[in-house]
Protein backbone atom coordinates (compact mmCIF):
# COMPACT_ATOMS: atom_id res chain seq x y z
CA UNK A 1 0.00 0.00 0.00
CA UNK A 2 1.34 3.42 -0.91
CA UNK A 3 1.68 6.16 1.66
CA UNK A 4 -0.76 8.27 -0.33
CA UNK A 5 -3.40 5.53 -0.17
CA UNK A 6 -3.25 5.54 3.61
CA UNK A 7 -2.45 9.12 4.53
CA UNK A 8 -4.20 10.79 1.58
CA UNK A 9 -2.96 13.06 -1.19
CA UNK A 10 -1.63 15.63 1.28
CA UNK A 11 1.09 13.17 2.25
CA UNK A 12 3.10 14.14 -0.81
CA UNK A 13 3.05 17.74 0.42
CA UNK A 14 4.06 16.64 3.93
CA UNK A 15 6.94 14.61 2.50
CA UNK A 16 8.25 17.72 0.76
CA UNK A 17 7.64 20.12 3.62
CA UNK A 18 8.79 17.92 6.51
CA UNK A 19 10.42 14.67 5.38
CA UNK A 20 11.54 13.89 8.93
CA UNK A 21 7.98 13.69 10.28
CA UNK A 22 6.74 12.00 7.11
CA UNK A 23 9.32 9.28 7.66
CA UNK A 24 8.12 8.81 11.25
CA UNK A 25 4.51 8.38 10.07
CA UNK A 26 5.56 5.74 7.58
CA UNK A 27 7.81 3.84 9.97
CA UNK A 28 5.11 3.85 12.68
CA UNK A 29 2.57 2.50 10.21
CA UNK A 30 5.00 -0.28 9.33
CA UNK A 31 5.65 -1.01 13.01
CA UNK A 32 1.94 -1.37 13.72
CA UNK A 33 1.38 -3.52 10.63
CA UNK A 34 4.25 -5.94 11.18
CA UNK A 35 4.55 -6.43 14.94
CA UNK A 36 2.16 -8.07 17.39
CA UNK A 37 0.42 -5.35 19.40
CA UNK A 38 -0.43 -6.87 22.79
CA UNK A 39 -0.56 -3.71 24.91
CA UNK A 40 -3.92 -4.05 26.68
CA UNK A 41 -4.60 -0.31 26.43
CA UNK A 42 -4.01 -0.04 22.67
CA UNK A 43 -6.11 -0.76 19.61
CA UNK A 44 -6.46 0.12 15.93
CA UNK A 45 -9.04 2.83 15.24
CA UNK A 46 -11.11 2.75 12.08
CA UNK A 47 -10.10 4.79 9.06
CA UNK A 48 -13.18 6.96 9.71
CA UNK A 49 -11.92 7.89 13.19
CA UNK A 50 -8.48 8.72 11.79
CA UNK A 51 -10.13 10.91 9.15
CA UNK A 52 -11.95 12.90 11.82
CA UNK A 53 -8.74 13.41 13.79
CA UNK A 54 -7.06 14.92 10.75
CA UNK A 55 -10.01 17.13 9.81
CA UNK A 56 -10.61 20.88 9.83
CA UNK A 57 -12.43 20.53 13.17
CA UNK A 58 -8.93 20.66 14.64
CA UNK A 59 -8.84 24.37 13.74
CA UNK A 60 -11.79 25.40 15.91
CA UNK A 61 -11.53 26.75 19.44
CA UNK A 62 -14.74 25.90 21.28
CA UNK A 63 -14.52 26.76 24.97
CA UNK A 64 -17.80 26.05 26.68
CA UNK A 65 -20.61 23.71 25.69
CA UNK A 66 -22.99 23.45 22.70
CA UNK A 67 -25.10 26.60 22.55
CA UNK A 68 -23.01 28.22 25.32
CA UNK A 69 -19.60 28.86 23.77
CA UNK A 70 -17.20 31.68 24.52
CA UNK A 71 -16.21 32.00 20.86
CA UNK A 72 -18.22 32.57 17.70
CA UNK A 73 -18.33 30.25 14.73
CA UNK A 74 -19.13 27.11 16.73
CA UNK A 75 -22.34 26.19 14.94
CA UNK A 76 -20.83 23.16 13.18
CA UNK A 77 -18.68 21.85 16.02
CA UNK A 78 -21.73 22.13 18.29
CA UNK A 79 -23.44 19.59 16.06
CA UNK A 80 -20.54 17.14 16.41
CA UNK A 81 -20.51 17.42 20.21
CA UNK A 82 -24.28 17.00 20.52
CA UNK A 83 -24.10 13.89 18.34
CA UNK A 84 -21.31 12.47 20.52
CA UNK A 85 -23.22 13.21 23.74
CA UNK A 86 -26.44 11.65 22.45
CA UNK A 87 -24.64 8.56 21.22
CA UNK A 88 -22.81 8.10 24.53
CA UNK A 89 -26.01 8.38 26.55
CA UNK A 90 -27.81 5.97 24.25
CA UNK A 91 -25.02 3.39 24.07
CA UNK A 92 -24.45 3.22 27.82
CA UNK A 93 -27.92 4.09 29.11
CA UNK A 94 -26.48 7.11 30.91
CA UNK A 95 -28.38 10.15 32.15
CA UNK A 96 -25.54 12.55 31.37
CA UNK A 97 -22.35 12.46 29.29
CA UNK A 98 -19.41 14.82 28.97
CA UNK A 99 -17.27 14.04 25.92
CA UNK A 100 -14.70 16.82 26.30
CA UNK A 101 -11.87 15.41 28.50
CA UNK A 102 -8.58 15.20 26.64
CA UNK A 103 -7.63 11.93 28.35
CA UNK A 104 -8.67 9.45 31.00
CA UNK A 105 -6.44 11.15 33.53
CA UNK A 106 -8.05 14.50 32.68
CA UNK A 107 -11.47 12.98 33.24
CA UNK A 108 -10.30 11.70 36.60
CA UNK A 109 -9.02 15.14 37.60
CA UNK A 110 -12.48 16.51 36.83
CA UNK A 111 -14.13 13.88 39.01
CA UNK A 112 -11.91 14.63 41.99
CA UNK A 113 -12.67 18.31 41.55
CA UNK A 114 -16.41 17.76 41.23
CA UNK A 115 -16.83 15.64 44.36
CA UNK A 116 -13.90 16.30 46.69
CA UNK A 117 -11.61 18.96 48.08
CA UNK A 118 -7.85 18.68 48.69
CA UNK A 119 -7.27 16.70 51.85
CA UNK A 120 -10.47 14.64 51.57
CA UNK A 121 -10.25 10.88 51.97
CA UNK A 122 -10.68 8.77 48.85
CA UNK A 123 -10.63 4.96 48.79
CA UNK A 124 -9.18 3.33 45.67
CA UNK A 125 -7.39 0.22 44.48
CA UNK A 126 -3.68 -0.01 45.21
CA UNK A 127 -1.44 0.57 42.19
CA UNK A 128 0.63 -2.48 43.11
CA UNK A 129 -2.50 -4.63 42.99
CA UNK A 130 -3.67 -3.35 39.62
CA UNK A 131 -4.90 0.21 40.20
CA UNK A 132 -3.94 3.38 38.33
CA UNK A 133 -1.61 6.30 39.01
CA UNK A 134 -4.61 8.62 39.40
CA UNK A 135 -6.02 6.35 42.12
CA UNK A 136 -3.65 7.69 44.74
CA UNK A 137 -0.07 7.04 43.70
CA UNK A 138 2.25 9.24 45.80
CA UNK A 139 3.96 10.52 42.65
CA UNK A 140 0.62 11.59 41.13
CA UNK A 141 -1.59 14.61 41.90
CA UNK A 142 -4.12 12.24 43.48
CA UNK A 143 -1.63 11.05 46.07
CA UNK A 144 -0.29 14.53 46.68
CA UNK A 145 -3.59 16.37 47.06
CA UNK A 146 -5.82 13.78 48.73
CA UNK A 147 -5.72 11.37 51.63
CA UNK A 148 -5.96 8.18 49.61
CA UNK A 149 -6.61 4.92 51.38
CA UNK A 150 -5.98 1.77 49.36
CA UNK A 151 -7.61 -1.62 49.12
CA UNK A 152 -6.29 -4.62 47.24
CA UNK A 153 -6.73 -8.26 46.38
CA UNK A 154 -6.60 -11.31 48.59
CA UNK A 155 -3.29 -13.15 48.57
CA UNK A 156 -4.92 -16.56 48.23
CA UNK A 157 -7.05 -15.93 45.12
CA UNK A 158 -5.86 -12.50 43.88
CA UNK A 159 -9.44 -11.21 43.72
CA UNK A 160 -10.70 -7.96 45.27
CA UNK A 161 -11.29 -8.42 48.98
CA UNK A 162 -14.70 -6.77 49.38
CA UNK A 163 -14.71 -7.46 53.10
CA UNK A 164 -11.46 -5.54 53.46
CA UNK A 165 -12.83 -2.79 51.23
CA UNK A 166 -15.88 -2.45 53.48
CA UNK A 167 -13.79 -2.51 56.65
CA UNK A 168 -11.51 0.26 55.35
CA UNK A 169 -14.50 2.30 54.19
CA UNK A 170 -16.18 2.07 57.61
CA UNK A 171 -12.94 2.98 59.35
CA UNK A 172 -11.89 5.89 57.11
CA UNK A 173 -15.30 7.28 55.98
CA UNK A 174 -14.10 8.25 52.46
CA UNK A 175 -15.80 11.00 50.49
CA UNK A 176 -15.51 8.86 47.37
CA UNK A 177 -14.76 5.22 46.54
CA UNK A 178 -13.13 4.35 43.22
CA UNK A 179 -13.31 0.94 41.58
CA UNK A 180 -11.54 0.11 38.35
CA UNK A 181 -8.00 -0.88 37.48
CA UNK A 182 -5.38 -1.18 34.77
CA UNK A 183 -4.15 -4.68 35.52
CA UNK A 184 -7.03 -6.57 37.12
CA UNK A 185 -8.20 -9.43 34.88
CA UNK A 186 -11.43 -10.24 36.73
CA UNK A 187 -14.85 -8.60 36.83
CA UNK A 188 -15.76 -6.10 39.53
CA UNK A 189 -18.89 -6.64 41.62
CA UNK A 190 -20.46 -3.19 41.24
CA UNK A 191 -23.47 -4.10 43.38
CA UNK A 192 -21.21 -4.85 46.34
CA UNK A 193 -19.31 -1.58 45.85
CA UNK A 194 -22.60 0.33 45.63
CA UNK A 195 -23.77 -1.19 48.90
CA UNK A 196 -20.53 -0.17 50.61
CA UNK A 197 -20.79 3.37 49.23
CA UNK A 198 -24.36 3.66 50.50
CA UNK A 199 -23.36 2.34 53.91
CA UNK A 200 -20.70 5.00 54.43
CA UNK A 201 -22.26 7.79 52.37
CA UNK A 202 -19.56 7.87 49.68
CA UNK A 203 -19.74 8.83 46.03
CA UNK A 204 -19.34 5.74 43.83
CA UNK A 205 -16.85 6.41 41.06
CA UNK A 206 -15.94 3.73 38.53
CA UNK A 207 -12.84 4.25 36.41
CA UNK A 208 -13.84 2.02 33.52
CA UNK A 209 -10.99 3.06 31.23
CA UNK A 210 -9.82 -0.46 30.54
CA UNK A 211 -13.07 -2.35 30.20
CA UNK A 212 -15.65 0.18 28.95
CA UNK A 213 -15.37 -1.19 25.42
CA UNK A 214 -16.47 -4.58 26.70
CA UNK A 215 -19.43 -2.86 28.36
CA UNK A 216 -20.24 -1.08 25.09
CA UNK A 217 -20.23 -4.44 23.33
CA UNK A 218 -22.53 -5.96 25.97
CA UNK A 219 -19.85 -8.54 26.77
CA UNK A 220 -19.62 -7.77 30.52
CA UNK A 221 -21.92 -6.08 33.08
CA UNK A 222 -22.14 -2.29 33.06
CA UNK A 223 -21.24 -0.07 36.03
CA UNK A 224 -23.53 2.72 34.81
CA UNK A 225 -26.70 1.62 36.70
CA UNK A 226 -24.75 1.52 39.97
CA UNK A 227 -22.24 4.37 39.85
CA UNK A 228 -22.70 8.06 40.53
CA UNK A 229 -20.03 8.74 37.95
CA UNK A 230 -18.03 6.70 35.43
CA UNK A 231 -14.85 7.85 33.72
CA UNK A 232 -13.05 6.16 30.87
CA UNK A 233 -10.72 6.48 27.93
CA UNK A 234 -11.92 6.09 24.38
CA UNK A 235 -8.86 4.45 22.82
CA UNK A 236 -8.65 0.99 24.36
CA UNK A 237 -11.19 -1.77 23.65
CA UNK A 238 -13.63 1.01 22.70
CA UNK A 239 -11.42 1.51 19.61
CA UNK A 240 -11.85 5.27 19.34
CA UNK A 241 -9.45 8.22 19.31
CA UNK A 242 -7.17 9.00 22.23
CA UNK A 243 -9.29 10.86 24.76
CA UNK A 244 -11.56 10.62 27.76
CA UNK A 245 -15.24 10.74 28.65
CA UNK A 246 -17.47 10.94 31.74
CA UNK A 247 -20.93 9.47 32.35
CA UNK A 248 -22.93 10.57 35.37
CA UNK A 249 -26.30 10.59 37.07
CA UNK A 250 -28.38 13.63 36.11
CA UNK A 251 -28.05 15.09 39.61
CA UNK A 252 -24.28 15.39 39.07
CA UNK A 253 -24.41 16.80 35.54
CA UNK A 254 -23.84 20.44 36.45
CA UNK A 255 -20.96 19.63 38.80
CA UNK A 256 -19.25 17.43 36.21
CA UNK A 257 -19.60 19.92 33.38
CA UNK A 258 -18.34 22.81 35.51
CA UNK A 259 -15.42 20.70 36.67
CA UNK A 260 -14.37 19.79 33.13
CA UNK A 261 -14.78 23.37 31.89
CA UNK A 262 -13.69 25.78 33.19
CA UNK A 263 -12.41 23.81 36.15
CA UNK A 264 -9.97 21.43 34.52
CA UNK A 265 -9.33 22.37 30.90
CA UNK A 266 -10.03 25.01 28.27
CA UNK A 267 -11.32 24.28 24.79
CA UNK A 268 -12.03 20.69 23.79
CA UNK A 269 -10.22 19.03 20.90
CA UNK A 270 -13.15 19.04 18.51
CA UNK A 271 -11.55 16.70 15.98
CA UNK A 272 -11.22 14.15 18.79
CA UNK A 273 -14.83 14.76 19.89
CA UNK A 274 -15.94 13.94 16.34
CA UNK A 275 -13.75 10.83 16.42
CA UNK A 276 -15.41 9.79 19.68
CA UNK A 277 -18.83 10.19 18.06
CA UNK A 278 -17.79 7.95 15.16
CA UNK A 279 -16.42 5.28 17.50
CA UNK A 280 -19.60 5.32 19.60
CA UNK A 281 -21.68 4.71 16.47
CA UNK A 282 -19.39 1.82 15.53
CA UNK A 283 -19.83 0.36 19.03
CA UNK A 284 -23.59 0.24 18.59
CA UNK A 285 -23.37 -2.31 15.76
CA UNK A 286 -23.79 -6.10 15.97
CA UNK A 287 -20.30 -6.45 14.47
CA UNK A 288 -18.80 -4.61 17.42
CA UNK A 289 -20.76 -6.68 19.92
CA UNK A 290 -19.26 -9.80 18.35
CA UNK A 291 -15.84 -8.17 18.46
CA UNK A 292 -16.11 -7.41 22.19
CA UNK A 293 -17.02 -11.00 22.96
CA UNK A 294 -14.20 -12.26 20.76
CA UNK A 295 -11.73 -10.08 22.65
CA UNK A 296 -12.57 -11.97 25.85
CA UNK A 297 -12.48 -15.36 24.16
CA UNK A 298 -9.04 -14.54 22.81
CA UNK A 299 -7.78 -13.24 26.16
CA UNK A 300 -8.89 -16.46 27.86
CA UNK A 301 -7.21 -18.53 25.14
CA UNK A 302 -3.97 -16.53 25.36
CA UNK A 303 -3.86 -16.83 29.15
CA UNK A 304 -4.49 -20.57 29.00
CA UNK A 305 -1.84 -21.07 26.32
CA UNK A 306 0.72 -19.10 28.33
CA UNK A 307 -0.09 -21.28 31.34
CA UNK A 308 0.57 -24.23 29.08
CA UNK A 309 4.01 -22.74 28.51
CA UNK A 310 4.70 -22.78 32.25
CA UNK A 311 3.59 -19.32 33.31
CA UNK A 312 0.85 -18.62 35.85
CA UNK A 313 -2.26 -16.54 35.17
CA UNK A 314 -2.94 -14.19 38.07
CA UNK A 315 -6.38 -14.81 39.66
CA UNK A 316 -6.64 -18.05 37.74
CA UNK A 317 -7.22 -16.54 34.30
CA UNK A 318 -9.18 -13.65 32.88
CA UNK A 319 -12.75 -12.49 32.38
CA UNK A 320 -11.77 -9.40 30.41
CA UNK A 321 -9.49 -8.25 27.60
CA UNK A 322 -6.20 -8.73 29.43
CA UNK A 323 -4.21 -11.34 31.24
CA UNK A 324 -1.65 -10.73 33.96
CA UNK A 325 0.97 -13.46 33.96
CA UNK A 326 3.36 -14.40 36.75
CA UNK A 327 6.51 -15.43 34.87
CA UNK A 328 8.84 -16.25 37.77
CA UNK A 329 8.92 -19.88 36.67
CA UNK A 330 10.79 -18.84 33.52
CA UNK A 331 13.69 -17.52 35.55
CA UNK A 332 13.53 -14.02 34.06
CA UNK A 333 11.94 -10.78 35.24
CA UNK A 334 9.16 -8.86 33.56
CA UNK A 335 11.68 -6.25 32.44
CA UNK A 336 13.83 -8.82 30.68
CA UNK A 337 10.78 -10.51 29.16
CA UNK A 338 9.53 -7.17 27.85
CA UNK A 339 12.90 -6.42 26.25
CA UNK A 340 13.31 -9.85 24.66
CA UNK A 341 9.77 -9.89 23.30
CA UNK A 342 10.35 -6.43 21.83
CA UNK A 343 13.35 -7.75 19.92
CA UNK A 344 11.10 -10.54 18.61
CA UNK A 345 8.44 -8.13 17.34
CA UNK A 346 6.06 -8.73 20.24
CA UNK A 347 4.87 -5.52 21.90
CA UNK A 348 3.56 -5.96 25.45
CA UNK A 349 4.59 -4.65 28.87
CA UNK A 350 6.22 -5.74 32.08
CA UNK A 351 3.78 -5.47 34.99
CA UNK A 352 3.79 -5.93 38.72
CA UNK A 353 1.75 -8.81 40.09
CA UNK A 354 -0.02 -8.66 43.46
CA UNK A 355 2.45 -8.98 46.34
CA UNK A 356 5.30 -8.72 43.83
CA UNK A 357 8.76 -9.18 45.40
CA UNK A 358 10.34 -7.17 42.58
CA UNK A 359 10.43 -3.39 42.20
CA UNK A 360 7.90 -1.73 39.82
CA UNK A 361 10.66 -1.08 37.28
CA UNK A 362 11.60 -4.78 37.22
CA UNK A 363 8.42 -6.77 38.06
CA UNK A 364 7.69 -10.48 38.19
CA UNK A 365 4.98 -10.33 35.56
CA UNK A 366 3.85 -9.30 32.12
CA UNK A 367 0.51 -7.91 30.96
CA UNK A 368 -0.90 -9.00 27.61
CA UNK A 369 -4.10 -7.82 25.94
CA UNK A 370 -6.12 -8.88 22.93
CA UNK A 371 -7.98 -5.76 21.68
CA UNK A 372 -5.64 -5.03 18.76
CA UNK A 373 -5.05 -8.60 17.57
CA UNK A 374 -8.80 -9.25 17.70
CA UNK A 375 -9.39 -6.14 15.58
CA UNK A 376 -7.02 -7.68 13.06
CA UNK A 377 -9.23 -10.78 12.94
CA UNK A 378 -7.06 -13.19 14.89
CA UNK A 379 -8.69 -15.94 16.90
CA UNK A 380 -8.00 -18.76 19.33
CA UNK A 381 -5.64 -20.59 17.00
CA UNK A 382 -3.49 -17.48 16.63
CA UNK A 383 -3.52 -16.89 20.40
CA UNK A 384 -1.88 -20.29 20.88
CA UNK A 385 0.74 -19.40 18.29
CA UNK A 386 1.35 -16.03 19.96
CA UNK A 387 1.79 -17.74 23.34
CA UNK A 388 4.45 -19.94 21.79
CA UNK A 389 6.22 -16.89 20.37
CA UNK A 390 6.19 -15.20 23.79
CA UNK A 391 7.48 -18.26 25.63
CA UNK A 392 10.27 -18.85 23.15
CA UNK A 393 11.30 -15.19 23.21
CA UNK A 394 11.29 -14.94 27.00
CA UNK A 395 13.49 -17.99 27.41
CA UNK A 396 16.34 -16.93 25.12
CA UNK A 397 18.84 -14.13 24.90
CA UNK A 398 20.23 -15.30 21.56
CA UNK A 399 19.91 -12.53 18.99
CA UNK A 400 19.59 -14.93 16.07
CA UNK A 401 16.79 -16.85 17.75
CA UNK A 402 14.92 -13.65 18.56
CA UNK A 403 15.34 -12.49 14.97
CA UNK A 404 13.95 -15.81 13.75
CA UNK A 405 10.90 -15.44 15.99
CA UNK A 406 10.43 -11.92 14.64
CA UNK A 407 10.31 -13.31 11.12
CA UNK A 408 7.57 -15.71 12.22
CA UNK A 409 5.71 -12.82 13.85
CA UNK A 410 5.86 -10.85 10.61
CA UNK A 411 4.55 -13.84 8.69
CA UNK A 412 1.59 -14.06 11.08
CA UNK A 413 0.71 -10.35 10.97
CA UNK A 414 0.96 -10.41 7.17
CA UNK A 415 -2.00 -12.81 7.20
CA UNK A 416 -4.05 -10.29 9.20
CA UNK A 417 -3.22 -6.92 7.62
CA UNK A 418 -4.44 -3.58 8.96
CA UNK A 419 -4.98 -0.27 7.14
CA UNK A 420 -4.73 -1.81 3.69
CA UNK A 421 -6.14 -0.14 0.61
Amino acid sequence: MSSETFYGPDFALLSQQDPDIAAVLLSELTRQQTNLQLIASENFTSRAVLAALGSTLSNKYAEGYPGKRYYGGCEEVDKAEVIAIDRAKSLFGAEHANVQPHSGASANVAIYQAFTKPGDTVLAMSLSHGGHLTHGSPVNFSGKWFNVESYGVRQDNELIDYDELRDIAIRTKPKMICSGATAYPSLIDFAKVRAICDEVGAIMWVDAAHFIGLVAGKAIPSPVPYADVVSFTTHKVLRGPRGGMILAKAEHAAAIDKSVFPGMQGGPIMSAVAGKAIALAECATPAYQKYAKDVIVNAKALAAALEGEGMRAVSGGTQTHLALMDIRSTGVTGKVADERCGLAGIVMNKNSIPYDPEKPGITSGIRVGTPATTTQGMGVTEMKTIASFIARAIKTDDANTLAAIKSEVHALTARFPIYTA
